[in-house]
């Protein structure tokens, strides 16, 4: 047994550099993208930065990964398809035209992550992007895109107040949930599309912050509640970087709620009854049984408080991840972090947790990654060398007091 971690981050983000789209773009498209892309604005300060190239320059993001003993990584969006006005899933289009163009956009973007995922053979699982508003394009988009071997799965989209969508949990949606199940495709949910707009009050972005991970969690009961994972056994749900200390407590409230609910429409006909009307049959078992058999959390720089929480969400669930190359990620202090919130965890539990639950879910071959990790993985001996003061220039929640005092 080597006496090294193989760590895979279950939520790094990558993305073309704007005009690298161009080529990835069907070619009617280029004239309306060279007209988009000479009045576009970046608004993301990240992506003005000179390490903005972190998102596609592949050579310095495996060196970077590697010195920080990541080995393989699951890649979501960072970086603005064509036709877009802000961010890759948000702000409804105002016109069909527009529409129409957002989708050339997401196919780009999509091609474009298959060459970059192809450029570290084995190494990288990336997360191929849709819109829910046309859902057969969706389906044929699902099948392109597995076909591609972009084998980090579906990036769902949220459905935020206003949006003018289904609700996640609508059978409408039922031919993207069938075609994720029959190829084996996880559907993941990042933090962050399914938020409505909130203006720009200066308080917007503290709402923000306490509103944006409650909006992602709502997928989980949607797609429990809808009857999803009933009706399609084989779906996977993998909620990312929306913390994990939530997950214990919703299941218990989620649980308490379909008990109450499914006993009042099987009882003696009080007010609540029709509030449970077919939950049973479209359910099934208690939210928190699919919890443990469909879902999954990817874990981004878990904080220490959350760390124990682990056997109550299931040690079989969690996926750690880096968040690279976001300032609110671990890069360069990943073994810090590890040792600052992992130190205590037994060393099959942490196998598990740092890489052999992504292996699993994402499709990774820990044959060719172990033995790059017994080349620069954290070692055992280090991750369980308690950090008792966090680097002075760290840059993610993980080591905040405030965000990341332990709850024994």
């Amino acid at each position: 047994m080597s006496d090294r971690y193989t760590v895979i981050s279950a939520d790094c983000h990558a993305g073309a550099d704007l005009l690298d789209y161009r080529p990835y773009l069907d070619k009617r498209y280029h004239d309306d993208f060279d007209d988009w892309a000479a009045t576009y604005v970046n608004p993301h300060e990240d992506l003005l930065a000179d390490s903005a190239d972190r998102n596609w320059n592949s050579e310095r993001r495996l060196a970077e990964l590697e010195s920080d003993g990541i080995v393989a990584e699951v890649v979501f969006p960072n970086t603005i398809p064509p036709f877009f006005p802000s961010s890759s899933l948000m702000a409804p289009p105002a016109t069909a035209e527009e529409f129409e163009r957002r989708w050339a956009g997401l196919r780009a973007h999509n091609r474009w992550l298959a060459d970059f995922c192809a450029a570290a053979p084995g190494r990288r699982a990336g997360v191929f992007q849709i819109l829910l508003g046309d859902v057969d394009e969706a389906v044929r988009e699902i099948r392109r895109a597995a076909a591609a071997g972009l084998r980090g799965g579906l990036m769902l989209p949220g459905t935020p107040p206003g949006c003018g969508l289904p609700e996640l949990y609508s059978r409408a949606y039922d031919p993207i949930w069938a075609a994720c199940a029959e190829l084996g495709v996880p559907v993941n949910h990042h933090a962050g599309s399914a938020s409505p707009p909130l203006g720009d009050e200066p308080a917007a972005r503290a709402v923000f912050m306490v509103e944006t991970t409650w909006f992602s969690h709502r997928a989980l009961w949607h797609l429990v509640f809808g009857g999803a994972f009933r009706r399609h056994p084989g779906l996977r749900l993998v909620l990312t970087e929306q913390g994990s200390g939530w997950i214990p407590g919703v299941l218990d409230m989620l649980d308490y709620y379909h008990g109450r609910l499914v006993a009042a429409a099987s009882g003696s006909g009080t007010a609540e009854a029709r509030f449970g009307a077919g939950l049973a049959a479209g359910t099934g078992r208690p939210p928190s049984a699919v919890w443990h058999d469909h879902c999954y959390v990817g874990a981004s720089f878990m904080r220490p408080h959350e760390v124990p929480l682990r056997d109550r969400i299931g040690v079989d669930r969690i996926m750690w991840g880096s968040d690279y190359p976001h300032d609110e990620g671990t890069y360069p202090y990943t073994r810090e972090g590890l040792r600052y919130a992992c130190a205590d965890v037994p060393r099959a539990e942490l196998t598990a947790l740092l890489g052999g639950n992504a292996a699993r879910v994402y499709g990774f071959d820990l044959g060719l990654l172990d033995p790059i990790a017994a080349r620069v993985g954290p070692t055992v001996a280090e991750i369980a060398e308690p950090l008792h003061e966090p680097p002075a220039d760290a840059t993610s929640p993980l080591f905040a007091r405030g965000a990341s005092v332990r709850v024994w």
